[in-house]
């Protein structure tokens, strides 16, 4: 007897982590993918859109569709939300309340505090009330919070590159939280699929510059849960980079001791290599490099994979952490789907090639 698959739908498929989450979910061994919506493709067939596809058995009978409240909530168990912020909490709120699970790609529900939302995002949030009620999507950190979620909010790229990194050596004592710079590359796809002239193809190429300084929007996110893990607030330097190349991220964390450990250089860098590799040896995303080989974005694209290394500096007394991740899978839908695995009870790798 066929095992009976979960019915799910994305909403906002038609965008790089749309199309990322169409992807995978075709190859998922639980699921299946039932709707797919787009109001810019309603009526055309998903492999006319997107040719890749087309192997698909899944694929060839799926179409977009304009989304409808009433008729996800009639046909999907699970609905993963790929649309801008402050438009995927009017599909979020009234589909949990029917009773789906929403996995929002969005920063809607991200943030726990409507006043800051507000602040970074520039409006207020149509939902504050929901704001406590969803689960920050961070699986090795919030996995058994993910596991009883119906509201899951998945982290952003530049955040899961930072707080994987950090968040662990916090919760020991072992950097001082006052002094946290993270430096971050991003290839452009991080900016979605649109036509915005700083990220056609001239402009972008060929170039390297900053961007969202000295407030990105993700900064709220990043210093809500590095809060949360030091018991305290928390405030870093973040400055994100947009490289030409299509896809993946690498970020630089410059850290220093604790003052009462700064007088034993060495032992400090033992203590963090062996939290690390202690907090994820048995993580099947998470890839420890050590001081042996630094982070490649070649390494971890298209995987859901992020690799984690570091350089101690004897001169300067400062530990250099780097990560790599493919912003659209680890950084976005790949994440997603390893918290529906979480969530429904499956191998946390399935759909999720290592």
């Amino acid at each position: 007897m066929a095992e009976k698959k979960v019915k799910v739908a994305i909403v906002g498929a038609s965008g790089y982590s749309g199309e990322e989450l169409v992807r995978l979910l075709l190859e998922h061994p639980h699921v299946n993918l039932s709707i797919i919506t787009s109001r810019q493709h309603d009526g055309q067939s998903m492999v006319s859109v997107f040719p890749r596809f087309a192997g698909y058995n899944q694929a060839t009978d799926l179409k977009f569709s304009t989304p409808s409240i009433d008729f996800l909530s009639e046909k999907a168990d699970v609905v993963f939300l790929a649309l801008p912020h402050g438009i995927a909490a009017e599909f979020a709120v009234p589909l949990v309340k029917k009773g789906v699970t929403v996995i929002d790609l969005s920063a809607d529900f991200r943030i726990n505090n409507a006043a800051v939302y507000q602040d970074f995002y520039g409006k207020e949030h149509p939902a504050p009330e929901w704001l406590t009620k969803a689960v920050y999507g961070l699986p090795e950190i919030h996995r058994a919070d993910i596991a009883q979620a119906t509201l899951i909010a998945s982290p952003g790229c530049y955040p899961t590159s930072i707080l994987l990194p950090t968040i662990p050596l916090i919760r020991e004592g072992l950097i001082d939280t006052s002094h946290i710079i993270a430096n971050c590359m991003s290839g452009v796809s991080g900016a979605g699929r649109n036509a915005s002239i700083p990220f056609l193809y001239v402009e972008c190429n060929e170039s390297l510059r900053p961007y969202g300084v000295p407030k990105h929007r993700h900064l709220s996110e990043i210093e809500q849960e590095l809060g949360r893990a030091n018991s305290a607030p928390v405030i870093i330097e973040f400055t994100p980079h947009l490289v030409p190349v299509s896809r993946g991220i690498l970020t630089t964390l410059y850290l220093k001791p604790p003052i009462e450990q700064a007088d034993n250089f060495t032992h400090w860098i033992s203590s963090v290599t062996k939290c690390l590799e202690d907090f994820y040896n048995d993580e099947p995303f998470v890839r420890i490099t050590g001081n042996k080989q630094l982070p490649d974005t070649k390494n971890v694209t298209n995987t859901n994979t992020i690799e984690i290394g570091w350089a101690a500096d004897e001169r300067t007394k400062r530990l250099r952490i780097f990560s790599a991740e493919d912003n659209l899978v680890k950084g976005a839908s790949g994440q997603a789907i390893q918290s529906f695995n979480i969530k429904f009870g499956f191998p946390e790798t399935a759909g999720l090639k290592i």
